[in-house]
Formats: C-alpha cells, structure tokens, sequence
C-alpha cells in the first residue's frame, strides 16, 4: 500500500518538474532539484530496507 502510494506521488511531482507549461518556464532547476532529491532520499531508504518494495 505504501509502495504504490509513493509510486504515485513519484510520478505527479515528475510531471510537475517537466517546464513544458508556461507558468513554470521560469522556474529554472527547482522542481528538478527538489525531485531528484526526493529520488536519492527514496532510493536510500529501499537500500537500507525501510520501504516495503
């Protein structure tokens, strides 16, 4: 359950990050930034066994 919960999200802030809309052509490497973040935090969390993948 909370696999697929994080899936989700994973995938709406990568859709949020990608500047194809003309609100966010501004924002520079942000949403970028702050996803690839996220990724790293997530990614350290299965390899030590925390997350139920």
């Amino acid at each position: 359950m909370l696999g697929t919960i994080l899936l989700v999200v994973l995938i709406l802030l990568l859709l949020g990050a990608i500047p194809a809309w003309p609100h966010s052509r501004s924002w520079g490497y942000g949403p970028s930034g702050g996803l690839g973040l996220v990724v790293v935090i997530l990614l350290v969390l299965l390899l030590m066994g925390r997350l139920p993948f």
